[in-house]
């Protein structure tokens, strides 16, 4: 077995390995947990990649060509350090920020990314090629359209309410049943206590459930992020950003239809000529569509 092609998308919470063909036959598709991934140092990074690549590649196989997409990559300097570190060790790969995989995964050759899953970010590309990004700053400073910016946000909201003795609308007791409290204050600690993604992320759901029960509060929050994702395709698009469409992607945004009818409106408000699509395969096929580029066996 030879010319493989394979790709590989590691985001804050899985590493996903999709590995194909010359002819396109898939041979490998997994995904697994993303512990321990960061992007730098490069040295560190690859090895960490190779260690799950390798345990997943076909017996005799040899790779033509590796697609990365992973976060932490928004900075061109890490990613070349990746594709560089990677070509060192006999593998030809292009790399790129894991919300650049929506594009070409969704069969388009330029345009603009949108992730909202855990975190938000938005990737596009200038006229001269030139990578372009918009938020993805982490949970502590916004990704306010991501899983953990959500919960953030309507805690935020949810007990600011409380303080100035407004009724619960909703918003509170929806959390408070999320988080297996009773109280208000509570809420508070159990949210301060563990500040960390895998104790605020898994909670996100709720914020949907009380919108949909009504609360105006939730559906504010909700509003919020839609916006959040509308600015960064403004940012984009005012830096230089080329393509016709936008494609989306993450877990909260193809299972929240509230957040996506949402930033849909906004886009077909604010950017008519822009077309809209949420990816319909798993960010990986970008990164393998990526690889066989790379390998001209497209």
């Amino acid at each position: 077995m030879s010319g493989l092609l394979v790709g590989m998308d590691a985001g804050a919470s899985k590493l996903a390995i999709r590995i194909e063909s010359a002819d396109g036959e898939r041979l490998v598709d997994i995904a697994i947990a993303a512990d321990g991934w960061e992007a730098e140092p490069a040295d560190d990074a690859v090895a960490w990649l190779l260690r799950h690549l390798t345990s997943v590649l076909p017996a005799g196989g040899r790779i033509a060509a590796l697609g990365l997409g992973a976060q932490g990559c928004d900075n061109p300097e890490v990613a070349a350090a990746l594709r560089d570190t990677l070509g060192a060790a006999g593998i030809p790969a292009v790399v790129v920020n894991d919300a650049a995989l929506l594009v070409p995964a969704a069969g388009a050759l330029a345009g603009i990314g949108v992730i909202a899953g855990t975190g938000a970010i938005a990737v596009g590309v200038s006229a001269t090629g030139e990578a372009l990004a918009a938020g993805g700053w982490g949970w502590v400073l916004g990704d306010d359209a991501g899983a953990v910016g959500l919960v953030r946000e309507a805690v935020k909201a949810a007990l600011l309410a409380n303080d100035a003795g407004e009724p619960d609308d909703g918003l509170l007791s929806a959390l408070l049943a999320t988080y297996h409290v009773t109280t208000a204050e509570r809420l508070a600690r159990a949210v301060n206590d563990e500040p960390t993604i895998e104790n605020w992320a898994p909670h996100a759901p709720a914020v949907f459930t009380a919108a949909d029960a009504g609360s105006a509060r939730a559906e504010r929050v909700i509003a919020a992020g839609a916006d959040h994702l509308a600015v960064l395709v403004d940012q984009l698009l005012g830096r230089g950003a080329i393509g016709d469409i936008v494609v989306a992607a993450g877990g909260v945004i193809m299972r929240q239809p509230r957040l996506r009818d949402a930033f849909a409106q906004r886009l077909r408000t604010q950017h008519p000529e822009l077309s809209f699509q949420v990816l319909p395969d798993a960010p990986v096929a970008g990164a393998v569509t990526l690889a066989r580029r790379l390998a001209h066996f497209d």
